[in-house]
């Protein structure tokens, strides 16, 4: 059975990372018995992988990291920031209660 060229392109990645089915696995390796030109192709992608980008890869990395750390500070900040008023808003309803509505948790002795 003759494959075109288009379709083992698309699946050469996957081949060559080791993941496609035993069927594509098969059926890239009967064409690249006879296509060079997609042999070329499967021995192009082990010179241009992540090999040649590791610098780029790390760099994007430490931006991932910086990134992880402001938002994390940033949460930290807002459950610091929304506890703190909370407990102004609780602080306020209760010297309301307390002044306004003459509401006391403990009884006036008679």
């Amino acid at each position: 059975m003759k494959v075109s060229c288009e379709i083992i392109k698309d699946l050469l990645p996957l081949y060559h990372d080791g993941v496609c089915s035993n069927d594509s696995k098969t059926m890239v390796e009967e064409h690249l018995a006879y296509c060079d030109s997609c042999k070329a192709a499967l021995l192009e992608m082990d010179d241009t992988l992540c090999i040649n980008k590791a610098e780029q890869n790390l760099q994007e990395a430490e931006v991932v990291k910086k990134l992880s750390k402001r938002w994390k500070k940033g949460m930290l900040k807002s459950l610091l920031e929304g506890m703190l008023f909370t407990i102004l808003a609780i602080a306020l309803i209760a010297l309301v209660l307390y002044f306004f509505i003459g509401f006391r948790i403990i009884p006036k002795p008679y």
